[in-house]
């Protein structure tokens, strides 16, 4: 980021401040961590030295009845089942197959085993809503510019807090510039917490969804695209139901977050203190309890993002076996009745390819003896 930039940032946000004197900046807490408060009251730790925002009423996201009057961008189409159902057999792809069955709204899944490369999915190459699971990217996007020399963890940049605005009035959702922090808490507040002002802040300083993008082609990881910053996305949540539309916009497949999970936590693109950094960092993720980890057996590690917009959810992440086994797996579920019904799916098909790939790398090590 050039000095001009920065300067701009560092000015705005002092000019933030003195408008509003001694007033703290407003904070926007993520759709998801308001699920888990919602639902799970009991499980929102203390957020201590991360300096979290307070607590906000919880977002009410609705589908919007002016969507029906807007011309059907080309980015948005509706999802068509394939004519012929898949012949997955009788192993763990067939497990998988049931419970990702699309009958109440449709569920894509990715696993890949990192010690075979062993790959398994459902609707895999088919786009969902990331949601805050691009939270992943966004954040890799800031640590590839730390190891380049452009940006750092310890330099301040401002939060970008969202400013009410109607659905839909401006391309962009308008923000403002809040308390300073260091590029470490942004990525920590945007991780472990999804912190919707902390990752436009991060957004912010790298140069947008237009330099995330760059940054994942230049991984060679097709599939992915991140088209507005999280205010935006969150303004207009609910435009198109997910469980019966496709919106490319903001989407990825399910197999191609499993590869740039997988490649992130191989170092392919990240230094060594980069990727420490990061997945330590997803290691301590607060969010989605009753998702990806809810019925992982409790010595099972896992350092994931969890993702929240209106009839949708995912969960994706790395997660390592009390043996070192690690597979990287990325969930997206829609529609499935409700909350409830998306976390229990999550949870359901999680444990499926733990238990599916723990099983066949128990044989597979048998027979090499």
């Amino acid at each position: 980021m050039t000095t001009g930039l920065v300067s701009r940032l560092i000015a705005g946000a002092a000019l933030a401040t003195a408008m509003l004197a001694s007033a703290a900046p407003a904070h926007a807490d993520s759709l998801e961590s308001e699920f888990d408060k919602a639902f799970n009251p009991s499980a929102v730790a203390a957020r201590s030295s991360l300096q979290a925002p307070a607590k906000a009423p919880p977002l009410k996201i609705q589908p919007s009845t002016e969507s029906a009057k807007r011309v059907l961008p080309n980015s948005v189409r509706p999802f068509v089942a394939a004519g012929a159902p898949r012949p997955y057999g009788s192993g763990l792809d067939a497990q998988l197959a049931m419970h990702a069955d699309p009958g109440l709204g449709r569920i894509g899944v990715a696993a890949i085993d990192l010690s075979t490369g062993r790959t398994v999915s459902v609707l895999g190459d088919t786009p969902f809503p990331m949601a805050s699971t691009s939270k992943v990217a966004i954040a890799a996007t800031f640590l590839a510019g730390v190891d380049d020399g452009r940006f750092s963890l310890d330099a301040y940049y401002p939060l970008m807090v969202p400013v009410k605005s109607k659905k839909y009035s401006t391309t962009v959702a308008p923000v403002r510039p809040g308390q300073m922090m260091t590029g470490r808490q942004l990525v920590e507040r945007a991780l472990i917490y999804s912190d919707n002002p902390a990752t436009d802040a991060l957004l912010a300083v790298v140069g947008g969804p237009t330099a995330v993008n760059r940054w994942m082609r230049s991984t060679g990881n097709t599939g992915m695209r991140i088209d507005r910053d999280i205010a935006t996305l969150v303004r207009d949540d609910g435009e198109f139901n997910p469980a019966t539309m496709i919106d490319e916009r903001d989407s990825a497949t399910p197999l191609a977050m499993a590869r740039l999970l997988s490649g992130l936590y191989q170092g392919r693109w990240l230094s060594g203190d980069s990727r420490a950094f990061l997945i330590s960092t997803m290691e301590r993720c607060q969010t989605g309890k009753r998702r990806m980890r809810a019925l992982l057996p409790s010595d099972a590690r896992i350092a994931h993002k969890t993702g929240t917009l209106s009839n949708t959810a995912s969960d994706v992440g790395l997660v390592r076996t009390p043996d070192g086994q690690v597979y990287a797996i990325a969930v997206y579920v829609t529609g499935q009745g409700g909350h409830a019904g998306r976390d229990a799916k999550i949870a359901a098909i999680t444990r499926t390819i733990y238990d599916g790939y723990t099983d066949a790398s128990s044989v597979y090590r048998a027979s090499a003896q």
